[in-house]
């Protein structure tokens, strides 16, 4: 609902006509309050379209479970797909560390869940083979909203196998590496796990949900920046060769000229001595 009506002060009134046909005060007054009616009829409106809105998008959700399943299934039969879909995007590269790549060579299902009412929270469940690193079969975070409105989270708690915690490698590493240098590895992607300090600004969360999620297949086929740029520098390679080229073709045509110089110097010597004989 909008804030009800303020009265408007004379003088306000008075400052703001400029040369316009005046009204009363009780007018103007008035009109205010019509318009503030009518906000209300937008602002109650605008709610109801939200709950409509609600109800499509809960339609939606389960109608598109079964392809979600399909989607997995097949996912399942291609090697690598989501280190591969993690490491193409570049917001989830960035929070990647080697070991954490390594890690989720094991990855073979993602899914994410939007609880039945949507706008209460969420859910994403990461399924891992067998792997060196931790005994965790299936790691989940969740993201909640209490009737309040306020945010929180809650995640798995990662059982790491024996000197295997990324979480605390990376710590060490990154202490390490400041003392050598500037730039800093970035903390373990398994960290994630571990923080609920700033539940509603979760971006990781947010990114997979409604990024990566969707449709993660166009990221899995992202090109290979490096083959991009490799191709980029034989272009390169072949510019400078031609450039190398017309140096020379240059070079070759002033050597021209100096000899055609020299020439024409030497028949002016010759006819000079023919003159003085």
């Amino acid at each position: 609902m909008s804030a009800p009506a303020a009265k408007v002060s004379k003088k306000e009134l008075n400052s703001n006509h400029d040369g316009a046909d005046e009204i009363s005060d009780k007018e103007q007054q008035e009109a205010i309050e019509h318009i503030d009616e009518v906000q209300n009829e937008i602002d109650r409106l605008n709610e109801q379209a939200s709950e409509e809105i609600l109800k499509v998008e809960q339609k939606y959700n389960k109608l598109r479970q079964p392809f979600f399943q399909k989607r997995s299934e097949l996912i399942a039969k291609i090697p690598n797909f989501w280190v591969t879909t993690f490491v193409n995007h570049p917001q989830v590269s960035a929070l990647l560390g080697e070991e954490d790549e390594e890690a989720l060579h094991y990855l073979i299902r993602v899914e994410v869940t939007e609880f039945e009412d949507i706008k209460s929270g969420y859910r994403i469940d990461f399924y891992f083979d067998e792997n060196p690193y931790f005994e965790n079969k299936m790691l989940s975070k969740e993201f909640h909203l209490n009737e309040s409105g306020d945010p929180s989270s809650k995640s798995s708690e990662i059982k790491w196998k024996s000197g295997k915690d990324l979480t605390k490698r990376s710590s060490q590493t990154q202490n390490k590496a400041s003392r050598k240098r500037q730039h800093e590895e970035p903390e373990s992607f398994f960290t994630w796990f571990t923080d609920h300090s700033d539940a509603g600004a979760d971006e990781l969360g947010e990114v997979i949900k409604d990024d990566i999620w969707p449709n993660p297949l166009q990221y899995y086929l992202v090109p290979d920046m490096d083959d991009e740029e490799g191709e980029g520098e034989d272009d390169d390679d072949d510019d400078e060769e031609e450039e190398g080229l017309e140096d020379i073709d240059e070079e070759g045509d002033e050597d021209e000229g100096e000899e055609d110089e020299d020439d024409d110097e030497g028949e002016e010597g010759e006819e000079d001595e023919g003159d003085d004989d």
